[in-house]
C-alpha cells in the first residue's frame, strides 16, 4: 500500500468548477451532507477547506456553522492550514471534509488535527473519489489532463476508514453516489430505478462516496477487584448451648 504522505503538493483546488463534473459532484455531496447533518448536535460545525466551506447544510441544527479555508476566501470565516486547526481540544461538535483528503500532501495529519479538536461523540462527514470507478480509471486516460480531478489522490472508502477507526471513531453510515465517469459531460442522468440498483448491487463503482463517523466514547466504569482478602485470624466458636439453669 502506498504511503498517504505525499512528496508533491497536490493542486488545490478553490472552486467545485475547477473539477470535472465539479458542480454535479457539488450538488450530490451537499444533498446526502445535509441529510446526514441532521444527527449532528452542538454549538459548532466547521466546514473544512476550500470545497467544504461552499456546501450549505440547512437541515444542520448545530447553531454555528463556519467555513476554514487556507488563504482568503468569500466562502470562509477562519484563514488557518488543515493540518494545523486553530481551535481548542474538544471543543468543535462536528467537521465537514468534501473531498478535503483528496487534494491533501498529508492526509493523517489533517485527521489527527480534526481528533484533537473535536467533542466526545462528535461527528465527522467525509466524502471522497472512489478509485475502483470509472473516474478513478479514468484518470489515466489522456481526458482532460488539465483537469484538476487528474491529481486527486482517490483515498478507497476502505482506506479511510480504518483510518478514522484508528483513531477511535465508529463508523455510522457509507453512501455511495454518482455512478458515472465524471470527465465526460452527462448531458442525460441515469433514472432513478437504475440509480437504486446500482447503488444496491454495484457499490463499489460509485465515483464518489459520503462517510459519517462518530467518535467513540469509552464509558466509565468502575473496576471491581477479582481477588478478595482473605482474613489470617478465624473467629473463635461459641457454643450454643441454652442458658445454664438447675432442672
Amino acid at each position: 500500500m502506498r504511503t498517504a504522505v505525499h512528496n508533491k503538493v497536490p493542486r488545490y483546488p478553490s472552486d467545485w468548477s475547477e473539477l470535472a463534473g465539479g458542480d454535479t459532484v457539488k450538488r450530490a455531496v451537499a444533498s446526502v451532507s445535509s441529510e446526514l447533518s441532521q444527527r449532528i448536535f452542538g454549538y459548532h460545525m466547521v466546514k473544512l477547506g476550500n470545497l467544504s466551506s461552499q456546501i450549505d447544510l440547512p437541515h444542520c441544527s448545530v447553531t454555528h456553522q463556519f467555513g476554514q479555508t487556507p488563504a482568503l476566501s468569500p466562502f470562509g470565516n477562519v484563514v488557518a492550514k488543515p493540518t494545523e486547526l486553530p481551535y481548542v481540544e474538544n471543543s468543535i461538535d462536528g467537521f465537514l471534509l468534501a473531498n478535503e483528503l483528496d487534494f491533501a500532501q498529508d492526509p493523517h495529519q489533517i485527521l489527527r488535527e480534526v481528533d484533537r479538536c473535536i467533542t466526545q461523540s462528535g461527528y465527522v462527514i467525509i466524502s471522497g473519489f472512489n478509485p475502483y470507478s470509472l473516474t478513478g480509471l479514468g484518470r489515466f486516460l489522456p481526458i482532460k489532463r488539465d483537469n484538476a480531478l487528474h491529481e486527486a489522490r482517490y483515498f478507497s472508502a476502505h482506506r479511510v476508514k480504518d483510518w478514522l477507526g484508528l483513531l477511535g471513531y465508529d463508523i455510522i453510515e457509507q453512501r455511495n453516489i454518482l455512478f458515472s465517469m465524471l470527465f465526460f459531460n452527462q448531458r442525460k442522468r441515469l433514472p432513478a430505478q437504475w440509480h437504486d440498483q446500482i447503488s444496491r448491487y454495484l457499490p463499489w463503482c460509485s465515483s464518489v462516496y459520503v462517510i459519517l463517523a462518530r467518535k467513540r466514547v469509552w464509558p466509565m466504569t468502575t473496576v471491581r477487584p477479582k481477588w478478595k482478602l482473605n482474613p489470617r485470624f478465624s473467629t473463635v466458636g461459641a457454643s450454643m448451648r441454652l442458658p445454664f439453669s438447675d432442672k
